[in-house]
């Protein structure tokens, strides 16, 4: 199997990434994001972190009250952190809240390690503990009987109903760039959402997954593409990178200079709508916009892009 041969849908869709700490600001959001058409509202997931940051499952439960057609999804939950019943019991019933549009982006983190050990989780085991949990959080999250007998997790025979409202569950894509992480999403995902990867690095990893796919001999009927992009809209490259770089330095607590200029979309309307459509000529059928900048420039972004960048694409 090739990156052409993946089941990719067809068409371009767009969503935000947001964080709601009120139940004004999950209804003005819904609100802004139905005005603007756009597809879909995504939250981030760390447990403790440089800035402040709200957990992913409550916050869209919070955003489904206010939507009937958006799709919500996490990316990503750092699912080694938690146990696989616990985090099924919790996704099944946020899938059936949200009427099934519920996307569940899975990852790793380790960026910071200081949450896996307020979590007692080895941090080096993250790997191991996401690619063992998936599959049961799959079953669980359908209803089925499942046990657990591996190395990581044990348990008994155990069900939970109700089942997620979507017929097998919702889709799980994974993030990572890793060769390991982009095997396991050849054998057990449903999509990918990525992160800091160049538009190049994308279609490698498109053909990484696909050939690990191939090579276990799984039968993929449906494959999501998404990128988590980082989009500034100013009158010049330089001028939107010096913004991005002081909000990105901040939000990571490192100097985030050189990754915003490799990594962001950035400039002037046809300069960042130049880049999406190079994401989307690698694979990504679905761009996740994080609007890098002061919070009080968020709306505004967010109306640029779509009166000024959208429509170039």
């Amino acid at each position: 199997m090739t990156p052409d041969e993946l089941p990719l849908q067809s068409h371009l869709c767009f969503g935000v990434i947001t964080q709601a700490d009120s139940v004004a600001m999950a209804r003005a959001i819904v609100e802004e994001a139905e005005r603007l058409e756009l597809d879909s509202l995504w939250v981030g997931d760390h447990v403790a972190f440089p800035v402040p940051i709200l957990d992913p499952l409550l916050q869209l439960a919070q955003l489904a009250a206010f939507s009937e057609r958006l799709t919500l999804g996490t990316a990503v939950y750092l699912l080694p952190l938690r146990h696989p019943v616990l985090v099924a019991k919790q996704v099944a019933t946020l899938d059936r809240l949200c009427g099934g549009r519920l996307i569940f982006g899975v990852g790793v983190g380790g960026e910071f390690p200081g949450e896996y050990v307020a979590c007692e989780v080895p941090v080096r085991e993250r790997g191991r503990r996401l690619s063992e949990a998936i599959p049961l959080v799959r079953s669980l999250v359908r209803g089925e009987p499942t046990a657990a007998d591996g190395p990581l997790f044990r348990f008994p025979e155990t069900q939970l109903l109700p089942a997620a409202l979507q017929p097998g569950g919702p889709a799980i894509w994974c993030g990572g760039r890793s060769p390991a992480a982009l095997k396991r999403m050849g054998r057990m995902a449903d999509g990918w959402v990525s992160y800091v990867v160049t538009p190049e690095r994308y279609r490698d990893g498109l053909e990484t997954i696909a050939r690990e796919g191939a090579r276990s001999g799984r039968r993929i009927d449906r494959f999501g593409t998404g990128h988590l992009l980082f989009i500034r809209i100013d009158g010049s490259f330089e001028t939107s990178l010096d913004v991005a770089t002081a909000h990105l330095s901040r939000r990571y607590a490192m100097d985030f200079r050189d990754p915003a200029r490799r990594y962001a979309a950035l400039g002037a309307p046809a300069d960042v709508a130049a880049r999406i459509a190079a994401f989307r000529d690698a694979g990504v059928r679905h761009v996740i916009l994080d609007l890098v900048g002061p919070s009080e420039e968020r709306g505004a972004q967010l109306e640029r892009f779509a009166s000024e960048v959208r429509p170039l694409l």
